[in-house]
């Protein structure tokens, strides 16, 4: 029998785990494989296969039964109903599946399958600058981030080489420029809007939104088997074409060819084994999805990229005579300091005018307004500041008057009408103690891991920051020359955006903080978080390019240290 055990213990040892198949996992399997480093990924949900398993792609509106509506009995057994589409119904998740406790209302999206939200996400790719790396330490929360825009730039041009961006370089303070290439022109009604605001106010820009979309493939794009965007907007239902990013059509494939790679689906992760003796992790702890048996793998270094939410409750259920209080827990702060972004704030108006034109084709994207409140000094009565998502059309419609042939000739000839633009708040919230996760003392899914309990509320400095922006934008739509502005106040509860960040956050004090600058573990230097969980501050930026960054730097600092014997 111990000859057996070595055995299995042999087939199931690599040189490197990461937990997650994410988009910031992607890129961690990808780095490791790249240096040789024989790599198993562990993915909670089911494979995906890039093309294959994207059984919705391009599929018209009347291939689809009901026109895309789900039926009520497809509804039963998700808590997200309301929202369900035939088009993405083979991404949803059923509440069996990770029942939590909302101590506090919170919404959590999830991707669990093969690539994770990178199948899901807005593919919004907009650097942070030092404004962001600087704001915990000039205004006084949360700790100082380890790093500056000087520490990450140059994986930022490595992962935007590799993701492909599209966009333009905009050459501002706020928004440190990209490797880009094209993007799509803005519509009349915005550049109107951008020309205006550019010559009314000095601090207020717009800009066409960066995105992970390609439009000039280079030879490494065509190398990932990757073509070009063809603006179909159906993004979420996985691209046949691989026009945009994901971990199925970029990282993944590239990490198989090198032959290191081991994807292991349906391998929900229950903890990571510490080893005293060694004082370092060795392994991870999986309960297999389909058996609900309990399958052990080590390895000699541990990426945790499970998702902020998940990544948080791994490290809490790894407890060990070393860690009580969850690994890497000294500090305490594990799974405090929860925040997200503020998406609640949001604006639209008409315009009269430009009624020679309108809009032909699309684009993923949309248009973009760098944060200007509190930028260089902290002005008003919040904390921090808010981007701005812009997007303007002309729209159409058609009469629904008489009967009969009337009707249906109404119906059938639809007519222009006026050019309207809606802006979106993307607001940085402050992460606090008392916005924390937990695990229940009692309650366990259905794979005998203890729930997630979520304790997280909106602070005073999250509504003065949306009574701002309803004030700043209304003013801003009218100098431009808008009618019937109207301003909103969603009152979305917390994780609405899905931006769900922090709980493992990076520092330069283990007192104080789980993970260094090169965003391993203070206290168990074989373990890397490099996912929303590592954020110390939430910016105002889309997060994902800044987590892939972090991946890639990190894995190839761990891909180094284990040839300096560091490990």
């Amino acid at each position: 029998m111990a000859n057996l055990n070595l055995e299995v213990k042999k087939k199931h040892k690599y040189d490197a785990i990461v937990i997650g198949s994410g988009a910031s996992g992607g890129w961690a399997a990808k780095e490791l494989c790249d240096r040789g480093l024989k790599t198993l990924v562990l993915e909670r949900g089911r494979g995906v296969k890039h093309i294959e398993d994207y059984p919705t792609a391009s599929k018209a509106p009347w291939d689809f039964e009901h026109r895309g509506n789900v039926t009520q009995e497809q509804r039963k057994g998700f808590e997200m109903a309301k929202f369900m589409r035939a088009e993405t119904l083979h991404w949803a998740l059923p509440d069996d599946e990770q029942p939590i406790v909302q101590e506090k209302p919170f919404n959590w999206f999830r991707g669990y399958h093969e690539g994770g939200k990178s199948l899901l996400w807005a593919r919004q790719t907009q650097r942070w600058s030092d404004f962001d790396y600087e704001g915990p330490a000039r205004d006084g929360f949360a700790v100082d981030w380890p790093i500056r825009y000087k520490d990450i730039v140059a994986w930022y041009e490595h992962v935007e080489k590799f993701a492909g961006i599209a966009g333009f370089n905009d050459n501002l303070d706020a928004l440190p420029n990209s490797i880009v290439q094209p993007g799509w022109d803005l519509n009349c009604v915005e550049q109107h809007f951008k020309e205006t605001i550019e010559k009314t106010y000095n601090d207020r820009f717009l800009v066409f939104g960066r995105c992970a979309h390609l439009t000039d493939p280079q030879q490494i794009h065509y190398d990932q088997g990757r073509g070009k965007c063809m603006s179909q907007r159906m993004c979420n239902r996985g691209c046949n074409y691989g026009g945009y990013f994901s971990s199925n059509s970029s990282t993944l494939p590239w990490a198989a060819k090198t032959g290191n790679l081991t994807l292991r689906p349906h391998s929900v992760v229950h903890s990571i084994i510490y080893d005293e003796r060694k004082e370092k992790a060795t392994g991870v702890r999986v309960i297999d999805a389909t058996s609900k048996e309990m399958v052990e793998f080590y390895a000699k270094v541990i990426f945790v990229n499970g998702s902020a939410i998940n990544t948080n409750a791994i490290l809490m259920n790894s407890t060990s005579n070393r860690f009580e209080n969850g690994l890497g827990n000294d500090s305490g702060v594990l799974g405090k300091y929860i925040a997200w972004h503020n998406y609640r704030g949001q604006v639209s108006g008409k315009y009269d005018g430009f009624k020679d034109k309108k809009t032909s084709g699309a684009h993923p994207s949309h248009s973009y307004i760098p944060r200007f409140r509190n930028l260089r000094k902290h002005e008003e009565n919040f904390l921090r500041g808010y981007a701005t998502g812009i997007g303007g059309g002309r729209g159409n419609h058609s009469s629904k008057d008489g009967i009969g042939d009337e009707l249906r000739d109404n119906l059938l000839n639809r007519e222009l009408g006026g050019w309207n633009l809606s802006g979106w708040m993307m607001g940085e919230t402050i992460p606090v103690e008392e916005n924390h996760i937990r695990l229940h003392e009692n309650l366990k899914d259905k794979y005998g891991i203890p729930q997630i309990v979520f304790s997280c509320e909106w602070q005073d400095n999250d509504t003065k920051m949306v009574e701002d922006f309803q004030t700043t934008m209304a003013e801003m739509f009218e100098k431009v020359g808008f009618e019937d502005i109207k301003t909103r106040d969603s009152k979305a509860v917390p994780g609405s955006d899905i931006h769900e960040m922090g709980g493992v956050r990076m520092g330069h004090d283990a007192k104080t903080s789980i993970l260094n600058k090169h965003n391993q573990v203070h206290s168990c230097k074989n373990v890397f978080v490099t996912d929303g969980a590592c954020m110390t501050s939430t910016s105002t930026q889309n997060p994902t390019l800044t987590y892939m960054a972090y991946a890639a730097r990190a894995a190839n600092f761990a891909a180094d240290e284990l040839k300096k014997k560091n490990l």
